[in-house]
């Protein structure tokens, strides 16, 4: 059986955790998120175990939409330069506890999402400690 890996994540700005212990996901604190839309502005909920796209939101996202993302405590916006590329949408992107950082893509329905490592021998290595893997 495939090991689940919770990934705790930080704010690039303010570095504060984006994790929600209230709001689970396949019994995992959440990724929360302040999120607009062409339509509205709300909040969602990303589930933290690595390759599941589930998720819950409190506005309705339609299929195919970019979704720009901001961070609930500073505001400041998590979308990056980085184009996806399986769509062309912007990445958005958060720091691992672990070190290193996750992307994932802005456009809903797109699995697109990667893990990167500036150093790569130092936080390769705190990422096998904190997962046991």
């Amino acid at each position: 059986m495939k090991k689940k890996i919770s990934l705790h994540v930080k704010c690039p700005h303010c570095r504060e955790s984006l994790m929600d212990e209230k709001n689970l996901l396949h019994g995992f604190p959440s990724i929360k998120c302040n999120i607009v839309t062409p339509e509205e502005r709300g909040v969602i909920n990303l589930c933290s175990v690595f390759e599941c796209f589930d998720h819950t939101a409190n506005i309705d996202i339609k299929q195919d939409t970019i979704v720009d993302f901001y961070c609930p405590k500073c505001n400041k916006e998590l979308t990056v330069q980085d184009e996806c590329k399986l769509c062309g949408a912007p990445m958005v992107t958060f720091v691992l506890k672990a070190g290193g950082r996750v992307s994932i893509c802005s456009r809903k329905g797109c699995s697109s999402h990667y893990l990167t490592f500036h150093d790569l021998t130092h936080e390769l290595s705190k990422f096998y400690n904190e997962f046991g893997l």
